[in-house]
């Protein structure tokens, strides 16, 4: 998952992946969009740093995923992957019952899986992983690994020596950003678009923090 440090970055080729959609459109999930002026430009300005190194183009938002669904269905599940309306509407009932609070989460540093370029997330408060409990009690995530909650900054766009990405990495200046969550986003990107943007189908706006410090 991780780069090694003795291996190569692991590109990712400019298809449509036909053998993962199966001719499905829609890809869904649960995820915070970035909207902090600072921490976009900064994220912009390492996307330009590394463009040599990530695939382009690249017109996704910057965001931090917290729920993969699957590919979106009105009424039938036809593969183990699909996600079907009603289990959408089990999953905002239940983050509505539990009306989680809005909260707050830090960039750290900028790492790399064998696949892309991200900045990492902490998450001090368990917040993510709170929520992410309460949307898997109606459905199974799908290609579930060990959650690392970033902010993807590229796709490895040929195959790269991992010493030289740490390199440049060092030469970065890097900088931390206190991330606001006031709402969670469940959307879709279109599955045959390689890292097209994402698509908001609903947002849940969490429950806000009093100025006394309390919760509402």
């Amino acid at each position: 998952m991780f780069l090694d440090s003795q291996s190569l970055t692991t590109p990712t080729e400019t298809h449509n992946y036909p053998e993962w959609h199966k001719g499905r459109k829609h890809y869904a999930l649960w995820y915070v969009e970035i909207h902090h002026p600072e921490l976009l430009a900064y994220l912009n300005d390492l996307t330009e740093k590394f463009s040599n190194y990530l695939l382009q183009p690249n017109t996704r938002q910057f965001h931090i995923t917290l729920y993969i669904c699957g590919f979106l269905k009105k009424n039938k599940m036809q593969f183990d992957d699909d996600f079907i309306q009603s289990k959408f509407q089990q999953q905002l009932k239940i983050l509505t019952q539990n009306q989680p609070n809005s909260f707050k989460l830090t960039t750290g540093k900028i790492n790399s899986f064998s696949s892309a370029l991200f900045i990492e997330i902490q998450d001090h408060e368990n917040s993510l992983s709170n929520i992410r409990q309460l949307l898997s009690y109606s459905s199974q995530e799908i290609a579930a690994l060990h959650y690392y909650p970033h902010i993807t900054l590229g796709l490895y766009s040929t195959e790269i020596r991992a010493q030289e990405i740490f390199k440049a990495i060092e030469t970065i200046d890097q900088k931390s950003f206190e991330i606001s969550v006031d709402r969670l986003n469940f959307g879709i990107y279109q599955a045959q678009v390689l890292q097209g943007p994402l698509a908001t189908l609903h947002q849940l706006i969490l429950n806000p923090k009093k100025t006394d410090g309390s919760w509402e």
